[in-house]
Formats: structure tokens, C-alpha cells, sequence
């Protein structure tokens, strides 16, 4: 996501400083832009305080990946929390306007069928998902006391689950790993009964909304719901790369993740009447356009 944020705002003639400790991200999505006179890369950890000027802040970071979060659930708390302190520590200092990834897994396993902004969620605080649930959720709260404290112009979009080229091929993520599997020929690993729901919306249309929260009046802070509302189950997605891969892969069941939702929605109202954005790729679009280029890396 964020490799395609930077192409953007390069395009547009931004002057655009990159910072990403790779841990996740990966050299190769942002190599294209080097040569770009308006773009610069810092490979640092944002837990380390970050001095430089800037007049927008877009904090993209912490792995979204549960295999990834997971990994080091501490060092996953401390990126949403010192680090969402650090960047507003930025914008206090530089006087910019700062956007934070937010997600929907502040919802948790939700009660609210769709989720709207007012919910307040159901997470488990202690669970194998709170690193990750509960540092997002922190770190919204960080952002609401800046702006009312400090009068930092703060902008909070809770993504559904998004997907498209540049994704990693390990990283766990169903979209990913379905599609790699289904090249390879691979058994697709569906777990549960595979009859839990997801939203997926593709990274362009995530992006649009992105920006056009960024670039929203400043009395509109969010909590904003940036998703496409389509709402398809596992198996259902399955099916879909199956046939856009021609691939003879056969789907496996494993028990289900501990905490992992059954249902995810998003209630997009607010990002229709406030920012006039809603997704137009459909999942179909999205995912031939995905599959075209783990051809290019599988």
C-alpha cells in the first residue's frame, strides 16, 4: 500500500521521504522510484523518533498480516503506540496534517453487522490478536487527544481488508496466499468452514480514499470507514481464483485461528456523504489484475 501511495504522490509532483524499516515492506516495490528527483527513502524504525520537515504525515505503519503481527506481538504494540506518538510528536513539532492507518480489526469479532464508525467493537484484550487489535485501537486514541489537545489537524480511516499487486507472497494474507497457492498448484488452505466473511477492496480504490481524507477539511477527523462493502466467504473467494488461475488446486480445510472474526463489513456511509468516495473495481477486476502479477513473482 504504501509503495503505491508514493507513486502517487510522486506523479503529482510531491517531494515524497520514504521511511519503512523493511520489515515487512520490501525494496523492490519502491526501486522504480530511486531515479526520482521528488523522492527520498530512510530506512529507520518510526519506535526512534523521526527529525525531519514535512508538511503531511501519511503513518502507514505495522504489519497487517497476522503471521507477521504475531511475530514479535511487543515490537507489534510498540509501532502503533511509540510510534503513532513519534509521528504526532512530528506534526506537533512541524505543524502538519497527519492521516493514520487505522483498521477494521478495531472491531474486532463484531456483534454490528455491517460496521459502522460508531461501534465501538468487540476485541479481545488478551488475546493472540490484541497486539495488533488493541495497538490500533491506542493509537486512535492518540490521535483524538493530539487534536484536541494540541489542535493537530488528525485524520483516523479504519481499513477492511485490501489487496493487489506488490503484495507479499508469504505474508499470510487469504488474497495472497490463495492466489500463490492456486499457481502452484498448490492445496488452497481454507480455514475453519470457510463460511466467514470478509470485504476486500482493491489498493487503487483504497488509495482514493485515502487521499481524499488527507485532503478533507480539517474539522473532519474521523474515524472513517475506507473498505469496499462486497462481502464474500472464504470459500466463495476460493472459488474465484480458482477460475481466474485455471489452476487444478484443491481446497483443504484447517481449525480456525483463535479470535479470528466470523463476520467483516464495512458500513461506508460516512465516506459517501463526507469525502464522495466509494470503491469501483469489482472483486473479479481486482483479483485478475492481482494474478497478473504474482505471475510476474511466483
Amino acid at each position: 500500500m504504501g509503495s503505491h501511495l508514493c507513486d502517487r504522490l510522486v506523479a503529482q509532483g510531491h517531494h515524497v521521504l520514504c521511511v519503512d524499516n523493511y520489515f515487512t515492506g520490501s525494496k523492490r516495490n519502491i526501486a522504480h522510484l530511486l531515479d526520482y528527483k521528488n523522492f527520498e527513502v530512510i530506512r529507520q524504525d518510526i519506535c526512534i523518533p523521526l527529525y525531519v520537515e514535512v508538511d503531511e504525515i501519511y503513518n502507514l505503519a505495522c504489519p497487517a498480516s497476522p503471521q507477521h503481527y504475531q511475530l514479535d506481538p511487543i515490537q507489534t504494540m510498540k509501532t502503533s503506540v511509540i510510534g503513532a506518538f513519534n509521528m504526532l510528536g512530528l506534526a506537533k513539532r512541524t505543524k502538519a496534517r497527519i492521516l493514520q492507518a487505522s483498521t477494521s480489526e478495531c472491531y474486532g469479532d463484531p456483534t454490528v453487522h455491517p460496521q459502522p464508525e460508531e461501534y465501538w467493537g468487540n476485541v479481545n484484550p488478551v488475546g493472540i490478536r490484541s497486539c495488533y487489535d488493541e495497538g490500533k485501537r491506542a493509537a486512535e486514541t492518540l490521535f483524538i487527544d493530539y487534536h484536541r489537545v494540541h489542535n493537530i489537524t488528525v485524520k483516523i480511516m479504519r481499513i477492511f481488508n485490501t489487496y493487489g499487486p506488490r503484495m507479499a507472497e508469504g505474508d499470510g494474507r487469504v488474497v495472497s496466499n490463495f492466489i500463490v497457492q492456486a499457481l502452484r498448484n498448490e492445496d488452497i488452505t481454507v480455514y475453519g468452514d470457510g463460511l466467514q466473511t470478509r470485504s476486500f477492496c482493491y489498493v487503487d480504490d483504497l488509495l482514493d480514499g485515502m487521499m481524499a481524507l488527507m485532503a478533507s477539511d480539517s474539522s473532519l477527523t474521523g474515524p472513517v470507514n475506507i473498505g469496499n462493502p462486497g462481502e464474500f466467504t472464504m470459500i466463495e473467494l476460493a472459488e474465484k481464483v480458482l477460475a481466474l488461475t485455471n489452476s487444478s488446486s484443491k481446497l483443504i480445510h484447517k481449525p480456525l485461528p483463535k479470535d479470528d472474526p466470523r463476520q467483516r463489513k464495512p458500513n461506508i456511509d460516512m465516506a459517501k456523504t463526507v469525502l464522495g468516495w466509494e470503491p469501483k473495481i469489482v472483486l473479479a477486476d481486482g483479483l485478475s489484475k492481482t494474478i497478473d502479477y504474482f505471475r510476474t513473482v511466483v
